[in-house]
């Protein structure tokens, strides 16, 4: 086990830090309205935002279903695992925090490749004295060492909650991006979940957001259809209500907003 300690790539394989170029997590954290991005990212938020300006209402109303998702799993659905791909820079209400706050006990293993995510990743690591949490540094396509340096910290003959939140956009092909659904979800036990949320091509506006975004950030992002991200979770047991809007899965309280966001969510259990 590597408690307490990132498990980070070599020094000839690691993305280095370019603060001229926008980073999607580092986007994503200026709409989120954190503190961890550089001018480069904030010109492309800007803009975006300029289009959209009800993006950054829909980033957090997609952080708001990452809480909910995993209070249910490490609640109700009973799981105490959980691999989070496409970490991102930590804001409020990371999963190890949502998962140590119903189960103490819970263990976390995060995944992302960004170097500004590595440089911070001890603020990931900060769990209870009774769980765990653990960082690899790692691309998504490289489930091998994905599941390779997880078994350090999780036990992967036990059920595993897989989070992949807003990172599938990154691979365009939907045939690869099922791939490494696939490649995880076949190593891991009856009983372990998939939940995952991306953006969807259901507005204009979306798409000519997305259109902005892909001129300058890095790594490009592409969106899919309702029917598509669907697809994704085949092979599952979709859990109630299914593919839907974020704001429609399970919202509870002030997470109960009437419009629906062009951010499609599910969370699906292998038989």
């Amino acid at each position: 086990m590597v408690d307490g300690k990132a498990v980070a790539g070599t020094e000839k394989n690691r993305p280095t830090l370019d603060t001229g170029m926008p980073q999607t997590a580092r986007i994503w954290n200026y709409l989120l309205g954190g503190k961890d991005n550089f001018a480069a990212d904030r010109e492309v938020g800007d803009e975006i935002i300029t289009n959209l300006p009800h993006l950054a209402e829909n980033a957090r109303l997609s952080r708001a279903y990452l809480t909910r998702a995993v209070r249910y799993l490490a609640g109700a659905a009973g799981i105490r695992q959980f691999l989070d791909i496409g970490t991102g820079l930590p804001t409020a209400d990371n999963t190890h925090e949502v998962a140590q706050s119903v189960n103490p006990q819970a263990r976390i293993v995060y995944v992302d490749n960004d170097p500004l995510v590595l440089t911070h990743a001890r603020a990931l690591l900060v769990g209870t004295p009774e769980g765990a949490t653990d960082y690899i540094d790692v691309d998504l396509r490289d489930t091998e060492t994905i599941l390779r340096e997880a078994s350090r910290t999780l036990d992967l003959s036990q059920p595993v909650a897989l989070i992949l939140m807003g990172i599938l956009g990154h691979i365009e092909s939907d045939v690869e991006a099922k791939s490494i659904i696939d490649g995880i979800m076949a190593r891991l036990p009856s009983g372990s979940y998939l939940a995952m949320y991306d953006g969807s091509d259901t507005s204009e506006a979306v798409t000519e957001a997305v259109r902005i975004w892909n001129l300058s950030a890095n790594p490009r992002y592409h969106l899919r259809s309702p029917a598509r991200i669907a697809a994704l979770f085949d092979g599952l047991e979709l859990v109630e209500p299914g593919v839907v809007s974020v704001t429609r899965w399970r919202p509870e309280g002030a997470d109960s907003p009437t419009k629906e966001i062009d951010q499609y969510c599910a969370v699906g259990r292998k038989p």
